[in-house]
């Protein structure tokens, strides 16, 4: 299967995951820990990247940054690399250390960043065997959990100079007199009352943390990625400042697809029609999800972003299917020009 295009811009923040082959262990002990966030701070500082928080699990970690030069991947390289090589050597072992590739999502800053750095600080006392104890427990467990950058957020561990917490303190102390006291509070707060709208909303998208006009925007950039890549010379983002009519949109999907219109107000298992004529109403025809699912009969804009998102992950590995898409929406493409 091709492997999915990493959007990378100036100021990009994203989440990145990394865990361990077949689940085990990316880290036996403290020393590999200690190691880790050696080589985190030199990435973090050769590649100028801000990193806002992290959290080292057993078998995964997480972190949150941000790349004003637009350089996720060769920071990730790096790290990844380094970290893999040491910890072949120090156990002397072979082979994979890591499960793929990392996870990357773009987040939407403000809100959902601040949302996003609980999820990711609360990851110690989500375990199955931490949910068993009493809240004052886990609580204390959080707060002395020293392989995270929680305790540098409460100013009780200088250790890591290289984590940024400023932009996600004054996102939450703005008006409050001590931040940290007030982030602390954010925090455990969710440790009973779990975020579940934020939980959606992670869910939403294979691609991004957001809101639905958030995840519209970084789909589009995707599927530019992927045009892109199917014809190298058309470089250029698909931004227009000009919409086509629905009908007019319409008409070329069910031209291209060799359906009628009444067609595409059918669910039909095992097919991207519907799917591809809500993509092209959102980019040519300037509609929301919400808005093409009421021109297709679809029961809302959240089965619409469902649909959309199995086919980015069709068209990852569908060249036929690529090629297809690409067509039609050139052809709208052409009607603006």
């Amino acid at each position: 299967m091709a492997r999915a295009q990493r959007i990378e811009y100036e100021g990009a923040v994203y989440h990145v995951t990394v865990r361990g082959n077949e689940r085990r262990a990316v880290f036996r002990d403290d020393a590999d820990r200690e190691h880790f966030l050696r080589r985190l701070k030199e990435s973090v500082e050769q590649f100028e990247v801000r990193l806002y928080l992290f959290c080292l699990m057993s078998n995964h970690l997480h972190l949150v940054v941000e790349t004003p030069r637009a350089n996720l991947g060769r920071f990730m390289h790096r790290l990844q690399t380094a970290y893999t090589v040491y910890f072949n050597w120090r156990h002397d072992r072979h082979g994979h250390l890591l499960q793929g590739r990392y996870g990357a999502s773009l987040v939407e800053k403000d809100s959902y960043l601040l949302r996003l750095t609980r999820y990711v600080h609360l990851n110690p006392v989500f375990t199955a065997a931490a949910k068993r104890r009493p809240i004052r427990e886990r609580v204390m467990m959080l707060r002395q959990y020293p392989w995270s950058s929680y305790r540098r957020y409460l100013g009780k561990d200088q250790r890591f100079p290289f984590v940024d917490c400023g932009p996600i303190l004054a996102l939450v102390g703005q008006n409050a007199s001590c931040p940290a006291r007030t982030y602390r509070g954010f925090v455990e707060a969710a440790i009973e009352d779990i975020d579940a709208a934020f939980l959606e909303a992670k869910r939403a998208s294979p691609l991004c943390i957001g809101a639905e006009d958030f995840r519209d925007k970084i789909r589009r950039l995707y599927e530019d990625l992927l045009e892109a890549r199917l014809r190298p010379e058309d470089v250029a983002f698909r931004r227009t400042g000009t919409v086509l009519g629905v009908d007019a949109v319409l008409e070329a999907v069910c031209e291209a697809l060799a359906v009628d219109r009444s067609s595409l107000l059918q669910r039909r298992r095992n097919s991207f029609d519907r799917a591809i004529a809500s993509r092209m109403l959102c980019d040519f025809a300037g509609l929301t999800q919400r808005e093409a699912a009421q021109v297709l009969g679809i029961a809302n804009g959240a089965a619409v972003s469902q649909q959309l998102r199995k086919l980015t992950r069709a068209l990852e590995s569908d060249s036929t299917l690529r090629n297809q898409v690409a067509k039609i929406g050139g052809g709208l493409k052409g009607n603006l020009d």
